[in-house]
């Protein structure tokens, strides 16, 4: 124990090799010893110290040192691949994300048809558009599947506080553009400029207090009738002696 804690003291500082805890036997003559750390920028952590005493020998030696982590040590978190760490939003200007292959999202376009061809009189860009031709790779079902499932649970459906108060689906709203392919039973894309899902895309049963159908209420001010007053009577003063008292009729 005496060598392991020397040794500690070498790769630390004597006075940071604190009490000798437990020692473990990892195999034949080969035994970690361990010493509690007092260093300040390390609180938690252990000095290790493996010894060994090779067969037939009569002296031990150090088999390797090392700083470990003890019960609530501050360690550095577990690391995670950047693609899992990736978040939405968090692609800026400049940066870029390679596509990687077998993406399940996506899936090979039918057809690679030259431009000249696309651009040919009378061709339907849209239908051409929608069925992929022209280009490398399209959305698949997987994909389609899972932009559906992530739109219709997000702020874009139908469980929003907005869409539960809205006076009706943007199914019947004017301002809504419908999607191309098979997304388009579910989801459009919202064209007014004062609503607050303008240029995203909702789902059909989204809605928002800015729909197309809704009008101002009418004014209900109507004018009110002059009321006279047929039970009271007034002072009219002609001049500083005279005083004529007007009495209603009834009276």
């Amino acid at each position: 124990m005496d060598l392991a804690r020397s040794v500690a003291a070498e790769i630390g500082r004597p006075e940071w090799v604190g009490e000798h805890l437990t020692p473990q036997v990892e195999d034949t003559r080969l035994v970690t010893h361990y010493f509690t750390c007092l260093d300040p920028a390390y609180p938690g952590w252990n000095y290790a110290v493996t010894v060994v005493r090779a067969a037939r020998a009569k002296r031990v030696t150090v088999n390797e040192v090392v700083l470990l982590p003890g019960q609530g040590a501050l360690t550095a978190p577990e690391w995670v691949p950047w693609k899992d760490r990736l978040r939405p939003g968090d692609v800026g200007a400049g940066d870029l994300l390679p596509t990687e292959e077998g993406d399940m999202r996506l899936m090979p376009g039918y057809a690679q048809v030259p431009e000249t061809d696309l651009e040919a009189e009378g061709v339907d860009q849209q239908m051409i558009w929608e069925l992929g031709l022209g280009r490398s790779h399209v959305l698949s079902e997987f994909g389609r599947e899972q932009a559906a499932q992530r739109w219709y649970e997000g702020d874009a459906g139908p469980r929003t506080p907005v869409a539960n108060q809205a006076p009706a689906p943007c199914a019947t709203c004017g301002f809504l553009t419908p999607l191309a392919g098979e997304l388009r039973k579910m989801f459009g894309v919202c064209t007014n400029e004062y609503a607050p899902d303008d240029g995203r895309v909702v789902s059909l049963d989204h809605g928002c207090g800015a729909h197309s159908e809704v009008r101002a209420p009418e004014s209900q001010n109507e004018p009110v009738a002059p009321v006279i007053d047929e039970m009271g009577y007034d002072h009219i003063i002609f001049d500083d002696t005279t005083e004529l008292e007007l009495v209603s009729a009834d009276s």
